[in-house]
């Protein structure tokens, strides 16, 4: 090599073999749909898909995942294409991994292994890489191997006995301690979080919570809400891990904080939603959502299940939300013009189909963003309660904050100020605190201080909506 010759530092890209098997339990997904979304991961992932297989059967094999024919056949494909990795689209268990890596020599990795390592690649503050390490060795734990056998007991019988304590044992052992100490350091994140929730509680702002499915737009909207990037936006999967959190004008004197939250996807690894709860609590402190969705993706009520799925195990699958339609841009308008779409949608037909009385929005070109901010005020003050209180002249800064998130009319007298209208639940509290009306009400939770909801529990959203206002 000529000493002028640049040298390539840039690691080797890795070539990845696709296999999935379609046992027909999975409505709405086909193999090639799901393998389809699997060579999206691999390729932000950094990896070059060189082909996919899948198989139709009943269930997975125990021992091989795909048939024993079928695993054959990965070794005549391996021959062919050279690659140097394959990916299951299902979790494997160890003795499924371990048994295809002596069979093709090469490494095996599932679909949780792939999540979790763009995760990693994507995980930029302290609190993402200490949730993405924690559900690694979540994940690692059960697949140990044993690699250190000079250590490890020879047999039974005198003189054959081992050390005491196997290299597996003792990797087991250091893994299980270093979970330990991953989740207290989440736990002194989620802490912090809830200190900050508190803050904003008492700053009186309402709070919007966007999910939806990873690569819908939830960090280009909410950039296009507040009217400036704010959010790391790309277009492909798993961009933005971290939350992030702005203040948003709604109309009429309203604003709210507005966060965005981690995209969910189809198959999502369990040990992912238990690390990243500390994260995802913000969907759960959240007074309303707004579900961000892809309308010209196929898939689209799919994917809607699947935010659906996760947001019950979440606790929040009851919350109040907006549906907002998102790259309506790429749908043909009503009269079947302006379509980039193969079967030409147009968006009315792509708003019923996938959620009828949403709202059609385009995060990248600003088109029905005037509309979502109106539903969610409108959301927001449909969880509003009735005040009539007198509150004294001392209080001018509470009144101001009553202006700017409530409806109300105010009456000065010689006693102070009557406020009557409707304001959020805290700031109806924070009225009767003012005025000196104790009833042993908490303003903790959105909409529980005039409502009877304890501090300490989670309001019902469809009770919070059905519950007729106070005369």
């Amino acid at each position: 090599m000529s000493p002028r010759t640049p040298i390539d530092l840039a690691p080797p890209i890795e070539k990845a073999f696709l296999v999935a098997v379609d046992t027909g339990s999975d409505p709405g997904w086909t193999a090639e749909d799901s393998l389809a979304e699997l060579a999206s991961l691999a390729d932000t992932a950094g990896a070059e898909v060189v082909g996919a297989e899948w198989q139709n059967r009943r269930h997975v094999d125990p021992s091989w995942y795909v048939g024993k024919g079928k695993a054959q056949e990965l070794v005549a494909a391996k021959g062919e294409t050279g690659f140097g990795i394959l990916v299951a689209d299902d979790e494997l268990s160890p003795t499924q991994q371990r048994t295809l890596e002596q069979l093709l020599g090469v490494k095996v990795i599932d679909r949780s292994r792939l999540i979790l390592d763009i995760f990693a690649m994507h995980a930029r503050t302290r609190e993402g890489r200490l949730q993405v390490e924690l559900a690694q060795l979540e994940y690692q734990l059960p697949r140990l191997t044993r690699m250190w056998t000079h250590l490890s007991r020879t047999g039974g019988g005198i003189g054959t006995r081992g050390p005491g304590e196997t290299q597996l044992e003792t990797d087991r052992r250091v893994i299980r301690e270093r979970i330990k100490r991953m989740k207290q350091r989440v736990e002194e994140v989620r802490q912090q979080r809830r200190v900050a929730a508190r803050g904003r509680d008492r700053r009186l702002v309402p709070t919007v919570g966007i999910v939806g499915y990873t690569n819908a737009g939830k960090s280009t909207l909410l950039n296009a809400l507040v009217g400036e990037e704010v959010a790391r936006a790309e277009d492909r999967l798993f961009a933005t891990l971290d939350p992030t959190s702005r203040q948003v004008r709604l109309g009429d004197g309203q604003s709210a904080i507005v966060t965005d939250t981690v995209g969910f996807i189809h198959k999502l690894p369990h040990q992912l939603i238990d690390a990243f709860r500390a994260t995802l609590e913000e969907v759960n402190r959240a007074d309303v959502l707004v579900e961000v969705v892809d309308v010209s993706d196929a898939h689209a009520a799919e994917h809607r299940a699947t935010v659906q799925q996760v947001l019950d195990e979440l606790g929040a699958g009851t919350k109040p939300r907006v549906v907002a339609l998102n790259k309506a841009d790429l749908l043909a308008d009503d009269e079947g013009e302006g379509s980039a779409t193969p079967d030409g949608e147009t968006r009315g037909a792509a708003s019923r189909r996938v959620a009828p009385g949403a709202v059609l929005v385009s995060a990248l070109t600003g088109a029905g963003l005037p509309e979502l901010r109106a539903e969610l005020a409108a959301l927001l003050a449909s969880l509003w309660v009735d005040v009539d209180v007198v509150v004294p002249y001392t209080e001018g800064a509470l009144l101001a904050q009553v202006r700017e998130r409530g409806a109300t009319e105010a009456v000065y007298d010689a006693h102070g100020v009557r406020v009557v209208g409707r304001v959020p639940g805290p700031v109806a509290a924070a009225l009767r605190r003012a005025a000196g009306i104790d009833d042993g009400q908490d303003d903790e939770a959105w909409g529980s201080p005039a409502l009877g909801v304890a501090a300490d529990e989670e309001p019902d959203a469809a009770a919070l909506l059905e519950r007729p206002s106070k005369d």
